[in-house]
């Protein structure tokens, strides 16, 4: 049972959230190569997974019943990374190391390198695949954990997505949750110029999901999706979280150029120069933490 949050945690979660987002462009910065606006627009989400939503433990990531969270969107591991590390399952200090050789923390989460992760991710598409399997296995042994999978839009353009999409529903895989990163960027431009997803939402129910749409920068509103998905039991669900991609570096926001760029390497038109742009970042980030902390007195 996933509990409603109060007032405090709430706070609590929100200022996790920013400092994720300043991790990631730490991290970024010290890797001088990576993804920018997918991991800063998930950070509420990813918050909300590792410090209210899972049951697992850190201290024992192999343990049999945790619940599983599958990545299909391996690029934006950088705050899968940060949630971890902050959550407990290896040093903050870990994290400068991203990218770099022989790193546990690779750019594409790899599972034999780092305890906690499910799966290894870098094709796009794969993810939901892996994550009905996990599913239909815990149904086969009559385990109770339960599955989440994290997808991003741009990967719906894949057709064998839409394979495990009618797989899932005809076999009632109620035990899994899968959430989309509706942020509407690729590396190419935007979806709806690259490959139009619209009507979305219509998709999935015509494949027989349940569909539920949230605002995925907001914490509350995500964790009473997630406990509404829960008590879904006749089919599979889908959360269709709309984020903003670069969220809280406003020079980012809504900018898929920023969809594999870090800060401080890149030259992209109306952003801080080259070498003031993480210094910037983190100025923004540093300023909304206090206006989350007066928001919430």
């Amino acid at each position: 049972m996933i509990d409603a949050l109060h007032e405090e945690k709430l706070k609590d979660l929100e200022l996790k959230a920013n400092q994720i987002r300043q991790l990631i462009i730490e991290m970024l910065v010290e890797a001088k190569s990576g993804h920018s606006a997918g991991p800063l627009g998930m950070a509420d989400i990813f918050t909300a997974f590792y410090f209210h939503i899972l049951n697992h433990d850190p201290k024992n990531p192999a343990w049999e019943d945790r619940d599983r969270l599958v990545l299909s969107n391996g690029h934006i591991c950088p705050v899968r990374y940060a949630a971890m590390s902050l959550s407990g399952y290896f040093p903050l200090e870990e994290l400068k190391t991203l990218r770099k050789l022989n790193t546990r923390l690779q750019g594409h989460p790899h599972r034999s390198s780092l305890p906690g992760l499910e799966t290894t991710s870098g094709p796009l598409g794969e993810g939901i695949s892996q994550a009905i399997g996990i599913a239909l296995a815990a149904k086969l042994d009559n385990k109770k954990y339960h599955v989440y999978c994290i997808a991003s839009d741009g990967e719906q353009q894949e057709g064998n997505t839409w394979e495990a999409v009618m797989f899932a529903a005809k076999y009632k895989i109620n035990n899994l949750t899968l959430i989309i990163d509706r942020n509407n960027i690729q590396i190419d431009g935007f979806t709806e110029d690259v490959m139009p997803l619209e009507p979305f939402r219509e998709k999935y129910e015509a494949f027989n999901w349940e569909v539920l749409e949230v605002d995925g920068n907001n914490i509350q509103t995500f964790v009473d999706a997630i406990r509404e998905a829960r008590a879904i039991t006749e089919k599979p669900t889908v959360i269709i979280a709309h984020t903003i991609p670069g969220k809280g570096v406003d020079f980012m926001e809504n900018r898929f150029e920023w969809h594999g760029a870090p800060p401080d390497t890149s030259e992209i038109k109306g952003a801080p120069k080259k070498g003031e742009q993480a210094k910037k970042a983190l100025e923004e980030l540093k300023t909304l933490q206090e206006k989350i902390v007066s928001e919430h007195k």
